[in-house]
Parts: structure tokens; sequence; C-alpha cells
């Protein structure tokens, strides 16, 4: 089991560094509605740039110790998360109820998809 948790460290690492980027470059235009829409695309393509450098490797790196699906609900979950933090800290948004179940919810779909 630790051996397991060991080995995943990389993976779950690399997706968060990734989803750090990802959801920078998908909402991080938000706060910057004055800039022409072409360099928000531009600046969202370059930082999604080093957002793959990230996943790729994660996700090669954890396949074999993870499944293909496992990775996928990680990723997701992983997603949520940064997204949760830079929701509140970058666009200053307060996580509702709502949301906040919604999100749940997902999480506990991650608890499914590893419960053995």
């Amino acid at each position: 089991m630790l051996a397991h948790m060991i080995r995943a460290l990389p993976t779950i690492g690399l997706l968060i560094l990734s989803n750090c980027f990802m959801t920078a470059a998908w909402y991080g235009h938000l706060k910057f509605k004055s800039l022409p829409m072409w360099i928000a695309i531009l600046a969202s393509w370059g930082l999604a740039l080093f957002e793959y450098m990230l996943q790729v490797p994660a996700n090669r790196i954890g396949y074999g110790t993870f499944s293909a699906y496992q990775l996928k609900v990680l990723q997701e979950c992983i997603t949520l998360c940064v997204f949760i933090l830079f929701a509140a800290l970058f666009l200053g948004e307060r996580l509702s109820p709502r949301f906040a179940v919604s999100f749940g919810l997902i999480l506990a779909a991650v608890a499914v998809a590893f419960y053995k």
C-alpha cells in the first residue's frame, strides 16, 4: 500500500502543476476582460503548452500504477480542487453551498473509482 502511494506521488504532483497552468489558461483571462480577445487566446495557448508538458508525462508515469479510468477521474478531482482555489484567490469568487455539494458529489465519484 505504501509503495503504491509513493509510486503515485510523481503523477499526482505533475497533475496538480498541470492543472494550475490549465486553470490559468482557461480562466485567467477573465480577470483581464479589457484585453483584446486575440491576446487572451495567445496567452491561453502559451499557458496550455506548459499544461501539456506536464499532463502527458503525468499520464505516462501514472499509467500502470493507475488505470486510464482512474487517471481521468483523478484528473477531474484535481481540476476541481485547483479551480476552487483559483476562483477564490485569483477571481475573488466565493464557493456557494450549491457548488460545494456539486463538487462533493464529484469527489464521491473519485472514491468510487478507487474503491477496491
